[in-house]
């Protein structure tokens, strides 16, 4: 590889990383090609871009984003797992590694922060940013629904306690206003 192709390289990653929305750091040794075909497959459904990086490479394009907390995570053979949902990413990579002895996290990032395995373990088993949208959704609509519901409360029970137009109750009272 020529210092055009490292350049080059070096950028794309670099942009990889400023665009993603959680890295994730994985190890791999002695896997078959068809484990890793099944890898490439599981990140595929979890919309992650997984890539095997040349580790002196990935730390220059860490510089000037927030993934440089990495930096000293990339030893031995070793690939990345990118994507903009963190959750998703974190579910797959996890779930590949408590499947295969072979595969294995060694760190991960978001927002700047170093994550470890067992935090990436706990961030897959939070639900799909999908239904934590909604649940928000439902929250933030659930005070105004209450405040609806208040808000007609006094007219519908003035209609319920308002006697029905021709029941006997109404004569009474017709027959009074006429009275007095």
């Amino acid at each position: 590889m020529n210092r055009k192709e490292k350049a080059d390289l070096i950028d794309a990653l670099h942009s990889t990383f400023s665009d993603a929305a959680i890295v994730v750091v994985t190890s791999q040794s002695g896997m078959t090609v068809a484990e890793v075909e099944k890898l490439r497959a599981a990140m595929r459904d979890a919309k992650t871009r997984y890539k095997v990086t040349k580790n002196r490479l990935a730390r220059l394009a860490l510089k000037g984003t927030q993934y440089e907390v990495l930096d000293d995570v990339f030893k031995g053979i070793t690939a990345i797992a990118t994507s903009s949902d963190p959750v998703e990413t974190a579910k797959a990579t996890t779930k590949f590694a408590n499947d295969n002895d072979k595969f294995s996290v060694v760190a991960g990032a978001m927002n700047g922060r170093l994550l470890m395995p067992d935090q990436l373990v706990q961030l897959s088993k939070m639900p799909p940013i999908e239904e934590l949208r909604a649940k928000l959704i439902g929250l933030l609509q659930a005070p105004a629904q209450k405040v609806a519901g208040v808000m007609s409360a006094p007219a519908a029970k003035l209609v319920r306690v308002l006697p029905e137009p021709g029941s006997s109750l109404a004569r009474v009272l017709s027959a009074r206003g006429q009275q007095g």
